[in-house]
């Protein structure tokens, strides 16, 4: 139901039910926590992309079949394994790309919001339509839509249970780029490329620093930058890099970690 594929630096998580639309069960999320967990112990790995199996959906919500037998207790289990879920992706030091090519509903627009970017299809759809079956987004979207797109969209798109447009969810703030269906996978390479060339420990403590500091006050927020950027100069990839700089040549990344 989930796979992991490794080349180099870059990790494929694939979410594969494509004849559920890739929807979010039990079994799925323990598996992706799995996989979640194997990758951080990975030190190779910089870059992971989530994709979903087929080509009508990335993630088209949660399995409404496992929820509706769910009482309050199991409701609030389910919640908090998925939102464990998210939280572990937004804490890891590696880079969570979402590749949206079709739906991404209810659990799969919340797991595309756990990422550090989202890239989509100008086939692709978002949505979060929890009310439209008696329920609320569960596993972190009323608060990290929110954080993206602001409280007044947030909650326009919640309480509608709207679909949008790739082009309107980047309009609004939550999609970072759409591509072309037929040259997607070659924009969004092109961008883990772009990553790549950078040092690996400075984008690691870069995400550490946004993620702490953007509920903090500016003050504590700034804090958390002095130290991150401190701590970057206990790396020797900071060496590195610097010299290169100055002897106007390429970084060996891998040689300095």
């Amino acid at each position: 139901m989930v796979k992991l594929e490794k080349q180099g630096a870059v990790a494929t998580l694939t979410i594969d039910r494509p004849e559920s639309l890739n929807a979010l069960n039990q079994d799925v999320i323990i598996e992706l926590s799995n996989k979640v967990k194997t990758i951080a112990q990975d030190e190779e790995i910089q870059v992971v992309k989530v994709c979903g199996g087929g080509e009508k959906a990335f993630v088209a919500g949660a399995d409404i079949a496992e929820m509706q037998s769910m009482d309050s207790q199991d409701a609030k289990l389910f919640s908090y394994k998925g939102q464990h879920l998210f939280s572990d992706i937004e804490a890891s030091s590696k880079i969570f790309i979402a590749c949206v090519k079709g739906f991404a509903l209810g659990g799969g627009c919340e797991l595309a919001m756990a990422c550090d970017l989202i890239y989509a299809s100008d086939k692709a759809n978002f949505g979060l339509p929890e009310v439209s079956l008696g329920l609320i987004p569960g596993f972190g979207g009323t608060q990290r839509l929110s954080r993206l797109v602001g409280h007044l969209k947030a909650k326009e798109l919640i309480y509608t249970g709207k679909m949008i447009s790739a082009e309107k969810a980047q309009a609004v703030g939550l999609v970072n780029q759409v591509f072309l269906h037929e040259t997607f996978d070659r924009n969004v390479d092109e961008i883990v490329n772009s990553i790549l060339k950078n040092g690996p420990f400075a984008i690691g403590q870069a995400k550490k620093a946004i993620m702490q500091g953007q509920e903090k006050e500016m003050n504590d927020a700034l804090e958390v930058e002095k130290q991150q950027f401190a701590f970057c100069f206990s790396s020797p990839q900071s060496k590195e890099g610097m010299r290169a700089f100055l002897e106007k040549r390429k970084p060996n990344w891998k040689q300095s970690a």
